[in-house]
């Protein structure tokens, strides 16, 4: 197959790939899928809903968690469109702009979980190494603000990638290894030097990524300081357990980015399925997993989650009757 040109346009036609070899049981592989993008959806939107309609978790910490499932939320939307549709309707092709909108959203929407999950982070030193000035240092105003620079930081940085992958002309093959398009697999097909798009998509990762692993490393390496200080072992650990939820998240996100990563770049003679794993691992395991470590971790999350299924329940009943 050859790369489709309108010669006036300049436009192109990508195709998606969903589990090369197993096309005939597309139909069975959707639905665990299905399954996965509807608990993420439910769960995310459960914990938005709980926050928002909860007077007693307007609180700083429980604002960054609803940043941080409204981040998973519109990451596993980013996905949804053409990963079902390939399972339901072996629909694989995509034009240029549609796979660039959802290259930017999917970039754009990592990064900003990465800088949430340092503003986590932040929160969580706050309230441990300074309890006292907890509620003047994370103020409303600071969160939106924390909350905005996140968002535009992580847009501007991932918006020229588009521009520079659209300067391309795409000579090999237009068949993408995933069921999303993504920058270092789109640049792959291009003709002409990709190394500006390397470099850049290095800095990128660089000043996002790795800024915010460091500094997250650094808040709590000094939380365990002030903790290992506290004299009563009981506090101690209820110190920490307030921790627990967050650190769960942060290993969420990071321990499937560093497994695509050793895969990507020492797994070549692995097979093929485990590259697709790895990647859909990598954008699905946070999202589903952070709504349930949180409702299971978090007390007071658990309990208003459960009174509003009892009330739907109760309400229910009362119709019935």
């Amino acid at each position: 197959m050859r790369i489709l040109y309108n010669s006036s346009l300049q436009k192109a036609t990508f195709f998606l790939t969903g589990f090369q070899g197993l096309e005939d049981l597309h139909g069975w592989i959707s639905i665990p899928f299905c399954f996965i993008y509807l608990t993420v959806i439910i769960g995310n939107l459960s914990i938005i809903h709980v926050i928002r309609t909860d007077v007693t978790l307007h609180e700083p910490m429980y604002y960054f968690l609803a940043m941080l499932a409204l981040t998973d939320l519109g990451l596993c939307l980013s996905t949804l469109p053409t990963v079902m549709g390939i399972f339901w309707f072996d629909a694989r092709e995509i034009g240029i702009p549609a796979c660039f909108t959802q290259l930017f959203f999917i970039h754009t929407l990592s990064l900003v979980e990465s800088s949430v999950l340092l503003s986590m982070s932040i929160d969580r030193y706050v309230a441990i190494c300074n309890p006292l000035r907890y509620s003047t240092v994370l103020t409303p105003a600071r969160i939106i603000r924390m909350g905005l620079s996140s968002v535009f930081r992580s847009a501007l940085l991932i918006l020229p990638l588009p521009f520079l992958l659209k300067r391309f002309q795409y000579c090999h093959s237009h068949v993408l290894a995933h069921a999303y398009c993504l920058h270092l697999e789109i640049m792959k097909l291009a003709c002409s030097s990709i190394i500006v798009n390397h470099i850049y998509g290095l800095f990128v990762v660089a000043c996002t990524v790795g800024v915010d692993s460091l500094l997250t490393f650094l808040s709590y390496a000094l939380i365990l300081r002030t903790v290992l200080s506290i004299a009563s072992h009981h506090e101690r650990l209820r110190a920490l357990n307030t921790c627990v939820s967050h650190i769960c998240a942060v290993l969420l996100f990071y321990i499937p980015m560093i497994g695509l990563s050793l895969v990507h770049r020492f797994g070549e003679h692995l097979p093929r399925t485990v590259h697709l794993l790895m990647s859909y691992v990598y954008l699905l395991a946070p999202p589903l997993m952070n709504p349930i470590v949180y409702s299971i971790k978090t007390k007071q999350i658990r309990q208003r989650i459960v009174k509003k299924f009892e009330l739907i329940k109760s309400l229910r009943g009362f119709q019935q009757d």
